[in-house]
């Protein structure tokens, strides 16, 4: 069985400073991350998605972390074809127009280039330290299942080799009848991981939890199953705990995904207080540490 990596979706949201789940004394960045990476080899950063990353904030990130820790990152809204504030576009490539969000058509070519570089180069000192896992591409819920979308993957795929991109669908037609088992053939013959994820169902945007490896890396996240899902607060959203019975049940679900993939990981994105590191904690405990074990 390949390596499970389990982490959470945030290491320093607000509502978790509150929680009290860093001593006191684990006052600054450098000492909550560190704190962080002494517990879980895993985090994902989703701050890149709201904005693209320094590369100074990268060459700390790598600083501030122990060999073989591991982050993914976010993909920047832009590249994935989600609204974008026009804010958070670099300065001197934000298109002139008076909206306040702006999506890849509505840049001109050579600035939409230039983001994906500047996006993927400021992750250089992270893939020069060894801790890049993969890069998480999470597409909006109009992102179905037809050619040109399928296309896309492949563009994007080719766009950051040889990073790793992993690909999160919030469109139910890329698993509904048939579309399912077509799907996945499409993603393992061009060696496109798939993100399977527990969230709440009956939404325009869920998606069932099928957990399969279509590459070498399998990714999982859980998203709670928040009866607010569609709430614009975000802890109304994620606020939801995970009982034990729950991540127990999770366990041998997750063990046999990765005995189908070269390494495994698992993320936490129930990211409200204490929520996710408690449970990360605790579907380690119930992995038996998360190592190879069968």
């Amino acid at each position: 069985m390949g390596d499970i990596k389990v982490g959470t979706a945030s290491w320093t949201d607000k509502t978790l400073l509150e929680s009290g789940w860093y001593p006191p004394g684990e006052d600054t960045p450098e000492k909550r991350l560190a704190y962080y990476a002494g517990r879980f080899p895993l985090v994902e950063v989703d701050a890149t998605y709201y904005a693209p990353p320094a590369e100074q904030t990268a060459t700390l990130w790598a600083a501030r972390t122990p060999p073989g820790f591991t982050f993914n990152i976010k993909a920047y809204s832009l590249l994935t074809g989600h609204p974008t504030r026009v804010s958070s576009i670099f300065k001197d490539l934000r298109p002139e127009t008076d909206k306040t969000n702006v999506y890849p058509k509505d840049l001109p070519p050579q600035a939409y280039e230039e983001i994906w570089t500047r996006f993927l180069s400021a992750l250089d000192p992270l893939v020069a330290a060894g801790k890049l896992g993969a890069l998480l591409f999470q597409f909006p819920p109009w992102f179905g299942i037809r050619r040109s979308n399928k296309n896309f993957l492949i563009e994007v795929r080719d766009r950051v080799k040889p990073l790793r991109p992993v690909f999160e669908f919030r469109n139910a037609s890329w698993f509904e009848g048939d579309n399912r088992v077509e799907t996945l053939e499409f993603l393992r013959q061009h060696h496109l991981p798939y993100v399977a994820v527990d969230m709440p169902q009956g939404h325009r945007s869920s998606i069932p939890p099928i957990l399969e490896a279509t590459a070498e890396l399998a990714v999982m996240r859980f998203h709670g199953h928040s009866l607010k899902w569609t709430s614009k607060n975000i802890y109304e959203k994620f606020g939801y705990e995970y009982s034990d019975r729950e991540l127990r049940m999770w366990a041998p679900k997750l063990k046999k995904l990765a005995s189908s993939a070269d390494e495994t990981h698992v993320l936490m994105n129930n990211c409200y207080s204490d929520y996710a590191q408690r449970n990360a904690q605790g579907l380690l405990d119930f992995l038996g540490g998360g190592a190879d074990d069968d």
